[in-house]
């Protein structure tokens, strides 16, 4: 008799390979698959099981890491987002000049009375080597200029972006519109 153990096959947990396919789980799994597949099973195509749910689910979270922060389609859901933070700002800033009877001098200003407001720009979280995200804001006394650069990171360009809200001429704010 010999003293060495066989290992049953894994078989049917071949099967359970299919979770690889999970992003998060099938890393999960694929760490789960490619220790089980070395130490206990000692099965390579178990382990390599376990190497593609690795693999599988870092290729797609990088796919969308890239496609989010490079392509069009991610720099203009940027947009969207900054446009809709825009539009909040506007208010948030006539409503500090109600509370303290002048307009912010800077946006972290805001803060002080709402700790949750975005005064970052998301457009700007792409180019990593600008200093600050914040949007482009600046007093003018009794008025102000509030703006986004755009996913191209220069102001006063065409892709600016701008508060989209209706002035009219009994309104008392003080955005000055491009």
């Amino acid at each position: 008799m010999s003293n060495q153990t066989t290992r049953p096959k894994p078989g049917a947990l071949y099967v359970l390979g299919i979770l690889c396919f999970i992003p998060v789980l099938g890393f999960i799994a694929g760490v789960v698959f490619l220790t089980i597949g070395i130490i206990y099973y000692k099965d390579k195509w178990f382990s390599l099981m376990g190497v593609f749910g690795i693999v599988w689910t870092i290729a797609c979270y990088a796919t969308l890491f890239y496609v989010g922060f490079h392509s069009s389609v991610g720099r203009q859901g940027f947009a969207d987002l900054s446009q809709s933070n825009l539009n909040s700002l506007v208010g948030e800033i006539e409503f500090y000049k109600v509370q303290h009877g002048h307009y912010p001098d800077k946006l972290e200003e805001l803060k002080a009375n709402n700790k949750f407001i975005f005064i970052n720009d998301p457009t700007q979280s792409t180019f990593l080597s600008k200093t600050t995200s914040l949007y482009n804001y600046e007093n003018k006394g009794d008025k102000y200029i509030l703006f986004s650069s755009g996913v191209d990171n220069i102001p006063h360009t065409k892709d600016d972006l701008f508060p989209k809200i209706t002035i009219t001429d009994s309104s008392k704010i003080g955005l000055i519109k491009p």
